[in-house]
């Protein structure tokens, strides 16, 4: 801890030391960058870069009535876990549509972790206390306990294989292996939030300055670069995911967000089902698009996008797309402007730049 307000991870240190720009992120004293943000971005496209993500938070779920209970609690389908070691992507949802929070949720061997994010971890468990108390269920909020470490890139494998050879090699996307690293016992998932292959790794808090140097350390060879929350925004902006606060909210549902595939409106009852099913029945008063502007003046957050002289929309996150090497942006307008190929402006500094909708994701990696 740096003062009551702010939170630091374990590993804070680490970063001051090679040279980390701290910046505050939801009460968390964390970097944003080191070098800088375009050779982080790059190095996670084209080499490896590693991430210090333990500010996010994790709650262990089990109990007789585990599956029952994350399954009402989640828009996504347990059923897609027949077993365990498996991950996906999902969300809460509010009984008017809104989201509470994006999440991964892993069926492990005796339980369930779900990984939520930092700016959401009290109100979270706050939600999950409220309607646990229907369901056979402990459960167990271990955030502060645990570290998080994301390693991004093409080379991500190869670095993790030195410690988990057969569970790396073998392993899916989207689902979680052991293994020890120097010594530190280590879960992780093969997910990630870059667009690129990779893993989130947990281990116990205090372990994590050993698992960082190890990692670094391993990484040299394959080009691994450490890398902050600078990056990190323009690496998942190019791979089209959401964030939450930009793309997600209490009043934005999972399907104005364009995340569709993630909500299974045919399975049983969960929360915040009634309110989907009536988005989709009735239509959408406003969908996330993804749109390619002109020049080099770079769209931001709370911009406003028009169709002729008419304002239909805001920006929800913009940037210069550093890899695919234009600027890059996420909006919300009325479905009727969602079409692919929809001219647009995006109004910056005064003026109207031209744009137009394009597909998700603007990145995505060669398979």
């Amino acid at each position: 801890m740096t003062t009551a307000s702010i939170k630091e991870t374990p590993l804070a240190s680490a970063h001051k030391a090679l040279g980390a720009r701290m910046v505050d992120f939801a009460g968390w004293n964390m970097p944003v960058q080191y070098k800088s943000i375009i050779s982080e971005h790059m190095a996670v496209r084209t080499k490896a870069g590693l991430f210090d993500v333990s500010h996010m938070g994790e709650f262990i779920i089990k109990g007789a009535g585990a599956f029952d209970f994350v399954q009402y609690m989640i828009a996504n389908d347990l059923q897609k876990l027949p077993k365990p070691n498996m991950a996906l992507y999902t969300q809460f949802v509010m009984p008017h549509g809104g989201t509470v929070d994006d999440l991964i949720v892993y069926r492990r061997e005796n339980d369930f972790l779900l990984v939520v994010n930092a700016s959401n971890i009290d109100k979270d468990w706050q939600w999950l206390e409220k309607h646990a108390r229907k369901f056979d269920v402990n459960m167990e909020n271990i955030s502060d306990a645990t570290a998080l470490l994301a390693l991004q890139g093409p080379n991500a494998a190869l670095i993790l294989s030195k410690f988990a050879k057969e569970q790396v090699s073998a392993l899916p996307s989207f689902c979680y292996g052991t293994g020890i690293a120097s010594g530190v016992e280590i879960g992780f998932g093969r997910t990630g939030y870059t667009g690129e292959d990779g893993f989130e790794i947990f281990c116990a808090a205090e372990k994590s300055p050993i698992l960082w140097d190890t990692l670094l350390e391993a990484g040299k060879e394959f080009g691994i670069e450490p890398c902050g929350l600078g990056a990190r925004d323009t690496l998942r902006l190019e791979a089209g995911l959401p964030l939450y606060g930009h793309e997600l909210d209490e009043e934005t549902s999972p399907l104005e967000s364009g995340l569709g595939w993630s909500v299974k409106l045919d399975k049983q009852d969960f929360l915040g089902k009634d309110a989907l099913v009536n988005q989709k029945q009735n239509g959408l008063s406003k969908q996330c698009v993804c749109l390619v502007s002109e020049g080099k003046q770079l769209p931001r957050q709370g911009y406003e996008v028009y169709a002729g002289d008419k304002k239909i929309g805001i920006v929800s996150s913009g940037s210069q797309g550093i890899f695919v090497g234009k600027p890059i942006a996420f909006a919300f307008v009325p479905p009727q402007f969602a079409t692919i190929g929809q001219a647009l402006t995006i109004e910056i500094r005064g003026n109207k730049i031209p744009a137009s909708v394009v597909r998700r994701p603007f990145y995505k990696r060669a398979r």
